[in-house]
């Protein structure tokens, strides 16, 4: 793990010497334990606990204490709670689902379009015996997710509760103690050093006082004391596991790197040549006391309440080769993975694991889309992911029956505009000539945990519609594709989709030009196959090109045609195909 750590950090180092112009000063020389404090540090926000501290810095807390419950008293929320609905879509089928003895695997993150977190394809082979292409972030060294010649792995971002947070009680005589069962407890007290930028090159150096106690970090707000406990404190193995991960050929090695456990979150959807699929609620589950309400703030005073362990990796929910031969996460309930009979159950599970139960559109729609038995060969994996329609029942949904529910009469302008979004049959093709009025009266809901902003009334989130369009467009039936743009260099073009559809396509902003540009959602999408044989064939596609940062670089846009079109490219699978394809062969160093 050393040495992958040690050699990517020299590539950086290279690059950064050979481009100096394109290095932020004062970046490089990056070590190996840049690239491990990297995971440390990113991996706790993908379940969240960027919102828990967000929720702490606020001027006031919402949340209240969670009592025992022998006080017979329930302590409430006065507030919601913001909670980052980050996406993706994985679907597995087994040979007994697919019609004609291939298992495929759909590996469809949704990520930012550009950025830090912004998916880059990558094919990784060693002389060790590393051969897998996938996704992986800046200061990722090995495959996050992907495919290697016998299996591969989709993952989704899952939401569990994870993160405990210790309402502390300060000593009135000292305030550097806290108060733990019958004790005064001294904080451990660092000073962590900070340099603040005033303008140009001036800045001036400090040191913040830092916080300890044993619950873990400690913060200090306006309104309190609290230290806060969470999955994946002091873990370092993130590269390790993925190494491991990255070498299985079966999914007995599969499962011995997943158990591990080194990373606290996500789903896993797999699929292997041997025909098996399979889901894994993955997580750092803290084995907590039963009886209190896990999501409220604790007292910090009650040693009982300082978790020490992790779930074992074989309780962590699980579903190995469901009887109907699919699996497939949205972003929903670990309760919903697969269209059979032999889903996962709540009254298996203890309620302090804090699993999630919401669905997404997404997931309603491949409910509504799938029965338990029909074939889902190649063709009808491909028309589930690409589907672009809001579900019954889902939030979109609700925003437009309560708009339709309104009495418009009094208004003909808004009562011919609720006519039209009646005809509205829910999708957002391109050239819908309803999904622009029904895409933007739902975007905000829709998106509302996204950007922790608070969404308009429907009402109020219709006349705003009906006044951009009309603004902009000068009426209400503009096809979608004029509004909805994949925009990348000289290339501008209309693209299917729309907030938490299938087909994923979030906009950055509602413009002032009346258009939307495409900046998260769909992004490198991968289509694996083993035929009867164990064959293997794959396709992929990203949203621009392999030249993510190059502007003058003819691969910087030249798969968003393909994208925008729901097209693929062929993988390259071995060197062969490799060399026989390649424009240019170089070493970095040379």
């Amino acid at each position: 793990m050393k040495a992958i750590a040690e050699g990517y950090a020299q590539g950086l180092n290279l690059y950064a010497s050979k481009h100096p112009d394109l290095t932020w000063r004062g970046l490089a020389p990056f070590t190996a334990e840049d690239i491990i404090a990297g995971f440390i540090f990113r991996t706790p926000f993908f379940y969240g606990l960027d919102e828990a501290l967000l929720d702490l810095s606020g001027d006031e807390r919402q949340a209240q204490v969670s009592l025992d419950p022998g006080t017979g008293v329930r302590a409430w929320h006065v507030g919601p709670k913001s909670a980052t609905e980050r996406g993706s879509n994985a679907i597995a089928v087994a040979p007994i689902r697919s019609g004609d003895g291939t298992t495929r695997l759909l590996i469809n993150s949704h990520q930012p379009m550009t950025g830090p977190v912004a998916w880059y394809e990558a094919h990784l082979v060693s002389e060790d015996g590393l051969d897998i292409t996938g996704g992986v972030f800046p200061g990722s060294p090995l495959i996050l997710h992907g495919f290697n010649q016998d299996l591969g792995w989709a993952n989704t971002v899952s939401k569990p509760d994870l993160v405990d947070i210790y309402r502390l009680t300060l000593n009135p005589d000292n305030q550097k103690q806290y108060k733990l069962g019958q004790e005064w407890l001294n904080f451990q007290v660092a000073f962590a050093p900070l340099t603040i930028k005033i303008f140009g090159p001036f800045a001036f150096k400090m040191k913040r006082q830092v916080l300890r106690s044993v619950h873990g970090p400690v913060i200090e707000t306006q309104h309190g004391t609290y230290a806060f406990r969470y999955a994946n404190m002091g873990e370092i193995r993130h590269l390790e596991q993925n190494y491991r991960l990255n070498r299985a050929s079966s999914i007995d090695a599969f499962m011995e790197a997943m158990a591990i456990g080194a990373w606290p979150s996500l789903n896993y959807v797999y699929a292997d040549k041997q025909g098996n699929v399979a889901f894994i609620h993955n997580g750092q589950y803290p084995v907590r006391r039963d009886g209190r309400d896990w999501r409220e703030d604790l007292p910090g005073d009650a040693p009982d309440l300082i978790w020490q362990d992790y779930l074992p990796f074989d309780q962590v929910p699980k579903l190995v080769n469901p009887s109907s031969g699919l699996v497939f996460n949205a972003n929903n309930t670990p309760f919903s993975a697969t269209d059979g009979s032999d889903n996962l159950r709540p009254d298996e599970l203890p309620e302090w694991m804090g699993l999630q139960t919401k669905q997404t559109n997404r997931s309603l729609r491949l409910m509504e889309l799938t029965d338990g038995s029909s074939a889902i060969g190649r063709d009808e994996l491909l028309a589930l992911k690409f589907d672009d329609a809001y579900a019954v029942g889902s939030d979109a949904d609700q925003v437009i029956q309560t708009v339709l529910a309104h009495d418009w009469s009094g208004e003909p302008e808004m009562a011919e505009a609720a006519k039209h979004l009646a005809a509205w049959d829910r999708r957002m093709n391109k050239e819908n000539r309803h999904a622009a009025l029904g895409g933007l009266t739902v975007l905000r809901e829709v998106t509302a945990g996204l950007t922790r902003t608070p969404a308009p009334d429907p009402l109020t989130a219709f006349r705003e519609t009906v006044q951009y369009l009309t603004e902009h467009h000068g009426r209400l039936d503009v096809p979608w594709g004029d509004v909805n743009r994949l925009v990348r260099g000289e290339i501008n073009i209309p693209i299917d989709g729309g907030s938490d559809t299938l087909r994923a396509i979030y906009p950055a902003e509602i413009r002032e030009d009346g258009k939307l540009h495409a900046s998260a959602g769909d992004t490198w999408i991968a289509l694996v196959e083993w035929d009867e044989k164990g064959t293997q064939s794959a396709d992929v596609i990203h949203q621009f090109g392999s030249a993510t940062q190059d502007s003058t670089s003819p691969h910087f846009a030249d798969q968003a045609p393909l994208f925008a079109e729901k097209r693929w490219r062929k993988a390259l699978l071995n060197r062969q195909a490799i060399e026989a394809d390649a424009t240019r062969r170089y070493r970095p160093n040379d």
